[in-house]
């Protein structure tokens, strides 16, 4: 799915288990972009369920991911997306975590994420990051995708 800095609105998903995170989150957003349709959900048994449902238009232009969540880890999920038959693999995938392993940085690009980043703990870095994330312009073929990583 490429994306086009001059639409007016962005549809993006957040997957965290954790309130705290999401309302950072949602905060942060808000404050870079108001046109932003941002839909949380709290594990990735939820985002699963919500993104089978959706189709074409309706898929967002990000998905931002926690890796550990109960029920369905974000890594679990990232391989379910990218594993799909549809248009949904093509969505772009961050892997938002507090986890800076290698290990899961490597599963994470191995299995396609379009971003890995370490969740940042001060406000207006999540805020820089996100701008960043946003401003990007990510149009390419999915390997092309593949080759970019940003760690934070």
């Amino acid at each position: 799915m490429a994306f086009d800095n001059h639409n007016s609105q962005r549809f993006i998903y957040l997957a965290d288990d954790d309130s705290d995170d999401r309302e950072f989150f949602a905060d942060a957003l808000s404050e870079i972009d108001t046109d932003v349709i941002l839909r949380q959900v709290p594990d990735g048994m939820h985002l699963m369920e919500s993104l089978l449902t959706l189709c074409g238009p309706e898929l967002p232009d990000f998905i931002f991911l926690d890796i550990n969540m109960p029920g369905k880890s974000g890594l679990e999920c990232l391989e379910e997306i990218k594993k799909h038959q549809g248009s949904l693999k093509e969505v772009n995938v961050v892997m938002l975590s507090t986890s800076s392993d290698p290990e899961n940085i490597q599963r994470a690009l191995e299995l396609g994420a379009t971003f890995y980043a370490v969740k940042p703990s001060c406000f207006e870095k999540l805020k820089s990051l996100l701008q960043e994330v946003l401003s990007t312009c990510l149009v390419g073929s999915l390997e092309e995708k593949k080759k970019f990583l940003l760690v934070y």
